[in-house]
């Protein structure tokens, strides 16, 4: 049987003499303990980190598509599958506006990988 506090409504173990969500006493005649709660801390990105991986992740996505247009080089298209790396890197971070930028990154590379691969097809 879970125990609920009467304080937050969080439930809790049947063995635990405190909320694990505020630290309200759960047992008659327990004395609260000192309780740290400590705030998620959102970490404040880096803007130049994230220009600087668009431009890395623009010039490898696109290269292919470029030198197609202009060297009719069809082979180096395949190199643009670098493009993927920066933008499957940055979708895996916790922080939320990281990841964002990392999908925009991986449309952007998409799109760029498809034109390249069009090219050198065709």
């Amino acid at each position: 049987m879970a125990r609920f506090c009467t304080n937050c409504g969080f439930e809790n173990q049947d063995y635990y003499k405190y909320c694990a969500k505020c630290g309200t006493p759960l047992v008659e005649g327990a004395r609260p303990k000192r309780v740290y709660v400590y705030q998620a801390q959102e970490f404040p990105i880096n803007k130049k980190a994230i220009i600087i991986s668009y431009i890395v992740t623009i010039l490898l996505s696109w290269s292919g598509f470029v030198v197609g247009l202009i060297a009719k080089a069809n082979y180096l298209a395949a190199f643009t599958f670098f493009g993927f790396f920066m933008p499957f890197y940055l979708v895996q971070s916790k922080h939320p506006k990281v990841r964002r930028h990392g999908l925009i990154q991986m449309f952007i590379s998409l799109v760029g990988v498809s034109l390249s691969f069009y090219i050198m097809l065709h």
